[in-house]
Parts: structure tokens; sequence; C-alpha cells
């Protein structure tokens, strides 16, 4: 049992990974770090809508999948 939670574990990062660097907004890798340009930060995004919007809650159910597996092998080990 100890052995499919690692490995669901790790299958987990590897997709919160992808999920959280495929959210990128802006184009270079200046936004990638944190810069924008301008005085705003790059402009206003305000709403979230198709593949981004499924992106986002993916990123969040992946992020709380992880946690659990993470409090799982924690209290297994």
């Amino acid at each position: 049992m100890f052995f499919w939670i690692k490995i669901s574990h790790i299958i987990v990062s590897i997709l919160l990974i992808v999920a959280v660097l495929l959210q990128n907004k802006g184009g270079g890798m200046g936004s990638a770090f944190g810069g924008g340009g301008g005085s705003t930060g790059g402009g206003v995004y305000l709403t979230k809508r198709g593949m981004e919007k499924k992106l986002y809650i993916a990123t969040i159910v992946l992020a709380i999948i992880f946690l659990l597996l993470s409090l799982a092998v924690f209290i297994t080990a």
C-alpha cells in the first residue's frame, strides 16, 4: 500500500508542476519570473474562461490531492 501512495504522490507532483507552468499568462521569460512591464505589472487580468478556468480548477484539485498524499506519506512512514 505504501508503495502505491508514493507512486501516486510522484505522479500528482509532476502533474501539479505541469499545471502551474501552463498557467503562464504573459510571453517571455521576464513575465514568468514576475516582471510584466509598465507600472501596473502587465495589465489587468480579471476573468478566466474556457480552458484557463479548467486548468485553474485542476491546479487547485491537484494541490489538495498533493497535500493529502503528503500527509499520508508522513503518517504511514
